[in-house]
C-alpha cells in the first residue's frame, strides 16, 4: 500500500473558514485584544479584515456585516477594552523611549486614527521633550557624538537623518554639534531628576 503523496501546494489542504456570527466576531476580537492594544480605528479595521476573508470564501457582501462590526467595536469601547486616549498615551511614551520626535509621533498617531487633540495631550502629559528625544535618537543611531569615527565629513548626513526624523534643524543641530561628555551630562541630569 503506497501513501499518498503530498499536496503541491499549501491551499491545496487549505479549509474553507467557518461563517462569520456575531459570537465568532466577538471572540475574534478578544483573541486579538488580549494580545495587542488597539485603537478603534485598528480594531475596527481588524475586524472588517477577518470579516471580509470570510465573506469572499463563502460568498457573502461583507458590508452585510457592518452593524455587527460597529455593535463589536462599540461594545470594546464600552468594556474599555479599546479607549484611544489610553492607546495615545502609551504610544507617546513607547515612542519617546525609542527617540521619536513629536511631528513623528502624531503623524504616526494620525495614520493610526487617534485624533490628533489625544495625540497633543498625551504628548504635553509627557514629561520628555523633544531635546531628551532628539538625543535618545542620536544616540540609538549613533549620530553626531555616538559616531566613533568621521564625524566632521558625516556630520550633514547626520542632521539630514534628524531632520527626516522630524527634528527641527535648531534642535539637530544642538545635539549633532555638541560634544559627548555633554550629552552624557545632560542624560545623567535628565535621569536623576
Amino acid at each position: 500500500m503506497t501513501a499518498d503523496p503530498p499536496p503541491a501546494h499549501k491551499d491545496q489542504t487549505a479549509r474553507r473558514p467557518r461563517k462569520m456570527t456575531a459570537e465568532r466576531l466577538h471572540r475574534i476580537g478578544l483573541a486579538y485584544l488580549e494580545r495587542y492594544e488597539a485603537s478603534e480605528a485598528g480594531f475596527r479595521a481588524m475586524l472588517s479584515r477577518r470579516v471580509l476573508k470570510v465573506a469572499q470564501a463563502h460568498g457573502q457582501d461583507p458590508a452585510a456585516f457592518a452593524d455587527m462590526i460597529d455593535a463589536e467595536v462599540d461594545r470594546a469601547r464600552r468594556c474599555g477594552l479599546v479607549d484611544n486616549a489610553r492607546f495615545a498615551a502609551n504610544q507617546v511614551r513607547r515612542q519617546r523611549d525609542r527617540g521619536a520626535s513629536g511631528r513623528a509621533i502624531t503623524a504616526r498617531l494620525r495614520a493610526k486614527g487617534i485624533d490628533p487633540s489625544l495625540t497633543e495631550s498625551a504628548l504635553a502629559e509627557d514629561e520628555r521633550d523633544d531635546d531628551a528625544a532628539a538625543r535618545r535618537y542620536a544616540q540609538r543611531r549613533r549620530l553626531g557624538p555616538y559616531r566613533l569615527r568621521a564625524r566632521a565629513e558625516r556630520r550633514d548626513r547626520d542632521l539630514a537623518a534628524m531632520c527626516r526624523a522630524g527634528f527641527s534643524l535648531d534642535t539637530a543641530r544642538a545635539v549633532i554639534d555638541a560634544d559627548k561628555e555633554e550629552e552624557e551630562e545632560e542624560e545623567e541630569e535628565g535621569d536623576g531628576a
